[in-house]
């Protein structure tokens, strides 16, 4: 179960399909404008009605980019979120019905938790970020820089009872309708920690090492890599264009929406026109377009035939196109834009993978063009993400998590 942007979703369907092929009976659960995502996998799926997109575009998400960034813009997700939640209740309340354990992402938690315990079945989380309280690093989600160990812990408690406000009223209806007795959010949460409720988080321990000061049931699997067949293809137009020339430098921003998409094509393209680079810019849902004889743009297409046939790719660091890079090999340029990307944009950056962090608030076209080009001229990015790469290939992030379901469903 899981909700948010493509990116809370594609991760699922590499794990699904690992699933699937270690004998379980596998459906994803998520919006229903992801299900040609889901279905390529070879998975069952199960719509939940809230369009991401749609809510992004509406008058309530285009006011998300006035809010800052910071505690003070995730108090304005919370509250959007809040008042989305309770229109996917029914359907994943009707999903789990037909279930024997169930997965949980993080944007589903704790509400998934209380459907799980409603229907009496052994659950666990798939976490795609560090959310649990430490001293070692502040919350992702809140995307500053550390604010000291004891700052860090209480930053993430904090966070957690945000988070917990989303599904409150909800999980407090749900626990009645499923016959329940009555327990807040904290109390659940409590609860979960002393169970020392299992979470299997979907990245790599190289690039997050597991905080020392974490309990115990909190594991870093390994990057759950998005489904793709066997020999994902390129459209001919775009392989004409990679054959072309030298390899071309990619820009995409994924699921976020920008508020000026013009303007930001042009600076993208007047930054790697400066770097004397070919450029690859992905519409995305923000709407972006580059034209000319060395510029491309594309709709959705397969990170993982993409990415390697770039000289640098330039993101917006979300967890999984920052782990689509990372297994690409090549060097980044994280443009973050709010919530988590920060936090894997400074990752990037202390793996030496990336020259810098640049900010999609603050970013200008003569920034981006002098990032590119240390990125692109200086081999010791390359090799440093070139090695990296080889020792992500060598990870199994599926194996740990088939291995806890199988003992889930054995119990």
């Amino acid at each position: 179960m899981t909700a948010g942007s493509r990116g809370d979703a594609a991760p699922y369907t590499g794990l699904g399909h690992g699933l699937a092929r270690g004998g379980h009976e596998v459906t994803v659960v998520t919006h229903a404008c992801f299900e040609p995502l889901v279905a390529a996998a070879g998975v069952g799926f199960h719509p939940l009605p809230v369009d991401p997109r749609a809510e992004l575009e509406s008058v309530r998400g285009l006011a998300l980019h006035r809010s800052g960034t910071g505690v003070g813009k995730l108090a304005r997700v919370v509250e959007m979120a809040r008042s989305l939640v309770g229109r996917m209740a029914d359907d994943l309340v009707a999903a789990a019905g037909a279930a024997d354990v169930l997965l949980l992402s993080s944007s589903l938690g704790p509400l998934g938790h209380a459907i799980a315990e409603g229907h009496a079945l052994p659950s666990m989380g798939v976490y795609l970020q560090p959310l649990a309280p430490t001293g070692e690093f502040a919350p992702p989600v809140i995307g500053t820089r550390s604010l000291g160990p004891a700052g860090n812990r209480l930053a993430g408690r904090a966070v957690n009872v945000a988070v917990e406000r989303i599904f409150a009223d909800t999980t407090r209806a749900l626990r009645a309708r499923l016959g329940l007795p009555p327990l807040g959010s904290r109390a659940a949460r409590r609860a979960r920690e002393r169970q020392n409720w299992p979470v299997h988080h979907g990245f790599s321990p190289l690039v997050v090492p597991r905080p020392r000061d974490w309990r115990p049931g909190l594991d870093i699997a390994g990057y759950w890599w998005p489904y793709d067949d066997l020999e994902p293809q390129l459209p001919d137009e775009l392989r004409d264009f990679l054959d072309a020339g030298p390899p071309p430098v990619f820009f995409g921003l994924g699921s976020a929406t920008v508020p000026d998409p013009g303007r930001l094509s042009e600076e993208v393209a007047s930054a790697l026109r400066a770097a004397g680079v070919r450029g690859v810019v992905q519409r995305g849902w923000a709407g972006l377009c580059a034209t000319g004889d060395d510029m491309f743009t594309v709709d959705e297409v397969p990170h993982s035939a993409l990415f390697p046939r770039m000289a640098a790719v330039i993101h917006h660091a979300g967890a999984g196109t920052t782990a689509a890079a990372l297994r690409a090999g090549v060097p980044a340029v994280p443009v973050p834009i709010q919530f988590d990307e920060a936090f894997w944009a400074a990752r990037l950056v202390s793996l030496g993978v990336a020259p810098a962090a640049l900010p999609l608030r603050r970013l200008t076209a003569g920034a981006l063009g002098a990032a590119v080009t240390r990125a692109v001229t200086d081999p010791a990015y390359a090799r440093r993400a070139k090695a990296l790469a080889g020792r992500l290939r060598d990870e199994d992030g599926v194996g740990p998590v088939l291995a806890a379901v199988d003992r889930l469903a054995g119990g």
